[in-house]
């Protein structure tokens, strides 16, 4: 299951390609691929470009409890990210003028996705009491290390 927020629209330009969420799972269930590169760091949150296209990047993030990021966008990027182990508690924002409004909560268990794109920002936390690993992918690429 994946969800869109309302303020998430496809940008028309890039129709013909695969839309992050579907790229984002994809990779989540090939764990053969990227799972003996994990790594846990009790001070900060985890993160690896695992590659990275002319459409997009595709980062893996892990999270010991407790770990979070503070209230963000991505800038221009479109992306997802899909919840692999653990479970994530995501608290999005529309952000409309500078202003951010309409607040909601979305604990996300393994297989669960979310996406987002321009007004949109979200902190991203684990509550609970057990790691967590997410793979997100960013359209176009972020060329620096995600906050999510």
């Amino acid at each position: 299951m994946f969800a869109v927020p309302p303020n998430t629209l496809p940008n028309a330009s890039e129709s013909g390609l695969a839309h992050p969420v579907r790229v984002a799972r994809e990779v989540a269930e090939d764990r053969r691929r990227w799972a003996h590169r994990v790594r846990y760091d009790r001070d900060t949150r985890w993160s690896l470009l695992l590659y990275s296209t002319d459409e997009y990047e595709v980062w893996v993030l892990s999270w010991l409890p407790g770990q979070r990021t503070e209230l963000h966008d991505h800038g221009g990027s479109d992306g997802a990210f899909t919840v692999v182990s653990g479970v994530l508690t995501e608290r999005a924002v529309r952000s409309d003028s500078g202003r951010h409004n309409a607040e909601a909560l979305h604990v996300l268990v393994p297989g669960q996705s979310r996406v987002f794109g321009p007004h949109y920002a979200h902190q991203v936390h684990n509550e609970g009491p057990d790691p967590a690993i997410s793979v997100h992918v960013y359209r176009p690429g972020r060329a620096v290390t995600p906050t999510t």
